[in-house]
């Protein structure tokens, strides 16, 4: 029988009520129990806030803006109305639930209400996202209103936060990947190691419902299915590095780039980003650098692209992102912003899946099938002051600092850990989200140009604001967020908008210190934006228990201030 997705929305507030992770789990666990096969993939998806599995190239492309006029035009109240909804609960689809349940228009339509079931909202997005040509925003827009006219209040609230990217329940891909385990009595380990290599947990639960524990054992790399990439720590200075590393690493230049992923199968190749999107129109001279040197006929490669000047040195990330943005005057925009890949790892090759190999081992294996494309530089070293100096021409060289990477460690995708370690010669920056800015004043006074930013709290999934900077960007720049912000705003106010956590920015400050003024009782003293990270999402941006664990260490150099 099929699923309502009212399940799915009355699951959405359970684990929203609740901080306690085992109490997750098992709910989560429970629902998946009750789901048809073909059911459990969207489900999972949409629980996580998605409408499509992550390595799904399809996207809704249905702004804030277009949203919200949809619903006024649903439920025919003032747009104030919703404002001050959102004032109460600070959540958007909590909002859309209660001013969806107490429109008239909602009230009168209510009596006629049709089940909608999770299937059937996975065919809305499909036909959203099939929709194109002539007339198609007015078409997408007619879809919209037919879905949501059928949906409850509670399950709008679901609805819309899926539209957005932004579920808020606290309930992230590792509880997931808990849950399924437990759903279908599989060990974590097996369910972590298929999630890991197919990049999407959607996808393993339903092969664990479907085929069980032989089937995940089954799951491998699949050539054009992006894989989670590796993530890296902070470490302070090389010497933390070396330490963790037991006293000898190779250390990597970190460039001031994107990273990406790069496929190729014969001679079609394809470029993914941070955030496994496809870019490769938007590269073709990355696509043609791949194509050509890249002689495996199947290959999965990392690498970073920078952007340089007319004399091979690179230039600012921001010049970069403009690149990959880029959907129109591409050919105009490789001869003003030229591209240079730099290769660093390699994770599948001809059928061998290479992720489990120690990463010396590795890089040996991309050295031989690079072609002619530059590797990063590389030092490989148990010493102290060798490594420094590494450091030092890094810096000169105009890079952001060093990377340094165990010796034995495997690759493991979508983990941050220690095998990998970030260094730069300055206090880390942080990724921060914007969740409201201000009007600015004199010649700026027609521009949002004072920004809140905010990190994720992992256990309510909630962002809370740890500082505001006017500072970082050019006037350009500041005209181009403007522009962003507005079709991002969910609440006006006199001098400020409340916007849609999605836009993250890279943030220097001096120091993290205590403060009344923020929820989360921390603020970033001197906060400055340096520069603008549309290569990452608000999920991949640092969360509130980093900051506070940046906040404590402070104390380990200098006495905390205890007022007596």
């Amino acid at each position: 029988m099929p699923t309502p997705f009212k399940a799915l929305a009355e699951l959405g507030e359970k684990l929203e009520s609740t901080t306690k992770r085992l109490m997750k789990i098992d709910l989560a666990a429970g629902f998946l129990n009750s789901l048809e096969p073909e059911e459990v993939e969207p489900a999972v998806s949409m629980v996580l806030g998605r409408p499509f599995p992550r390595w799904d190239q399809r996207t809704l492309e249905v702004s804030w803006a277009t949203l919200s006029e949809i619903f006024r035009r649903i439920t025919a109240v003032e747009w104030e109305t919703f404002g001050e909804a959102f004032s109460k609960t600070g959540d958007v689809g909590e909002a859309a639930k209660i001013v969806f349940g107490n429109s008239k228009v909602r009230r009168q339509t209510a009596l006629f209400e049709k089940s909608l079931t999770i299937m059937e909202v996975r065919r809305s997005f499909e036909r959203v996202v099939e929709t194109s040509g002539s007339g198609s925003r007015e078409r997408k827009e007619r879809l919209i209103v037919t879905l949501l006219s059928q949906a409850s209040s509670l399950e709008v609230k679901y609805l819309v936060k899926i539209f957005i990217g932004e579920m808020r329940t606290g309930f992230h891909e590792g509880l997931m990947e808990q849950a399924v385990s437990k759903a279908f009595e599989i060990p974590l380990e097996i369910v972590q190691r298929a999630s890991m290599i197919s990049g999407d947990i959607g996808v393993v639960a339903y092969v664990a419902k479907a085929e069980g524990k032989e089937g995940l054992a089954g799951i491998g790399f699949k050539v054009f299915s992006p894989v989670s990439l590796m993530l890296a720590q902070m470490a302070e200075d090389v010497g933390q590095a070396l330490k963790e590393h037991q006293g000898k690493t190779a250390f990597e230049y970190k460039y001031d780039g994107a990273r990406v992923q790069i496929h190729k199968f014969d001679d079609e190749v394809k470029i993914f980003s941070r955030r496994l999107t496809d870019v490769t129109d938007s590269l073709p001279e990355i696509f043609e650098t791949a194509r050509k040197n890249v002689v495996a006929k199947e290959a999965i490669l990392e690498g970073e692209v920078v952007a340089v000047d007319k004399q091979g040195c690179p230039i600012p990330f921001q010049h970069l992102m403009r690149r990959f943005r880029r959907v129109h005057g591409i050919a105009d925009a490789a001869e003003r912003i030229p591209l240079k890949l730099y290769l660093f790892d390699i994770l599948y090759l001809d059928g061998r899946n290479l992720i489990s190999m120690p990463y010396v081992e590795r890089r040996e294996i991309l050295s031989a099938n690079n072609g002619e494309i530059t590797l990063t530089s590389q030092l490989v070293t148990g010493n102290v002051e060798e490594a420094e100096r590494f450091l030092k021409q890094a810096i000169d060289a105009g890079h952001e600092g060093l990377m340094a990477k165990k010796l034995d460690g495997p690759y493991t995708p979508g983990i941050r850990g220690k095998r990998w370690f970030k260094i730069k010669p300055v206090l880390q920056p942080l990724d921060l989200v914007i969740v409201a800015a201000e009007w600015g004043y004199g010649r700026r006074h027609e521009w949002l140009s004072d920004y809140y930013l905010a990190a994720r709290d992992l256990e309510t999934g909630e962002f809370q604001t740890v500082g505001k900077t006017f500072k970082g960007l050019t006037d350009g720049e500041i005209i181009e967020m403007t522009k962003r912000l507005k079709e991002l705003t969910v609440k006006s106010e006199p001098r400020r908008v409340i916007v849609v956590p999605n836009i993250v920015v890279e943030v220097a400050y001096n120091e993290i210190q205590k403060s009344p003024t923020y929820e989360c009782q921390m603020a970033l003293r001197f906060a400055r934006i340096t520069r603008i990270r549309d290569d990452k999402t608000a999920e991949e941006a640092d969360n509130i228990q980093r900051i506070r664990e940046i906040y404590e260490s402070q104390f380990e150099k200098k006495g905390k201030y205890r007022p007596d």
